[in-house]
């Protein structure tokens, strides 16, 4: 295996490629370098086979989608990653095969719900979870310093001291490190205790990134920033969750909630399948579409996707058009089979 480093900048792609057939792998893309990774592939001969993102990514545009439109790879993330157009939901445990690349698909939560390592033998890709003299932030929604610090020493720490770390992110000029020296020198993990380590985290006071609101919400429902106003961070953090026991219980009753599903088309009917009675109006269709809803104007809703994150989008659209009591079914459709609860395909 051949493995490349594409962008030679903050934000870090890898090209990894198949010797013997010249398959290619994809880690991590970055929009606005599509067109260099399109010219490496197409100078070398190499054919790209599939894209991966380790993390849903809120400081940049994801080149994943993009780029699978291009070339007809598909995108692989995690099964807790909230986009759609993600071909293979990725386990912790399962082997990905390219030709003569292996990797090893290690769940690695804490800077996100669905982040992941990919281990390839002699070197690991970390994603944002750990990174070099460092490690990602975990104060977005779904971030969890106790989980990340579980991954990173129990998962990643377990790996041979001399497997290569490679990043998603590096802000100090680093191209690579070692476990081992992590381990060793790592400054907020290294010789911490968890209990230390969440404190160290939850006193980081790091600012948003700025292009949040221009990178996570299109990086979440894979929508184009500028087709469509995405609410505010505070708008988002002000929805409320409906657990799934609470929608059961009013599933069939006199007061049922409108079941609002956002998803695409072919996850409502695929997988995950969907709730019984509920409506499909696909996220990037709420705008023209909401006069369907005045009905409910004064009615509860909960809104459904796959994980959360595109649910919440789209009720804190409905209320700021006016819908006073819209709620989002937590933990999404995922959760929801997961719980084993019925669902219709």
């Amino acid at each position: 295996m051949i493995a490349t480093e594409l962008n030679h900048g903050k934000c870090k792609s890898y090209l990894l490629v198949s010797e013997s057939d010249r398959k290619s792998v994809i880690i991590d893309p970055v929009r606005e370098h599509i067109d260099r990774y399109l010219a490496v592939l197409a100078y070398h001969g190499r054919h790209l086979e599939l894209i991966i993102d380790t993390h849903t990514h809120a400081d940049h545009r994801t080149g994943a989608f993009e780029l699978s439109e291009l070339t007809g790879a598909p995108v692989a993330m995690h099964r807790q990653a909230p986009a759609p157009h993600v071909a293979t939901h990725l386990q912790d445990g399962q082997w990905l095969t390219v030709g003569d690349i292996r990797l090893l698909v290690l769940y690695t939560p804490g800077h996100t719900p669905d982040s992941v390592s990919l281990y390839a033998g002699d070197r690991v890709f970390t994603g944002d979870v750990l990174l070099i003299h460092g490690t990602g932030r975990a104060d977005f929604d779904g971030g969890d310093p106790s989980s990340q610090y579980d991954a990173i020493t129990q998962k990643l720490f377990a790996l041979p001291d001399q497997t290569l770390v490679f990043p998603a992110h590096d802000y100090r000029g680093h191209t690579q490190s070692t476990i081992g020296e992590e381990k060793r020198t790592n400054p907020r993990i290294a010789n911490h205790s968890r209990e230390q380590y969440v404190k160290i985290m939850n006193h980081l006071g790091l600012p948003l990134p700025d292009s949040i609101q221009e990178s996570l919400q299109p990086n979440q429902s894979a929508l184009d920033a500028d087709s469509m106003h995405f609410p505010t961070y505070a708008q988002l953090n002000q929805v409320r969750q409906v657990s799934a026991l609470e929608v059961s219980a009013r599933l069939g009753t006199l007061n049922a909630p409108l079941l609002l599903d956002v998803r695409e088309a072919d996850e409502f009917l695929g997988e995950l399948g969907h709730i019984a009675g509920s409506r499909l109006i696909p996220l990037r269709e709420i705008p023209e579409r909401t006069a369907e809803l005045d009905d409910y104007k004064h009615r509860d809703i909960v809104v459904i996707c796959r994980t959360g994150p595109r649910s919440t989008t789209a009720a804190a659209l409905l209320t700021g058009m006016g819908f006073e009591r819209v709620g989002i079914l937590k933990g999404g459709m995922l959760d929801w089979n997961d719980a084993q609860r019925p669902v219709e395909r």
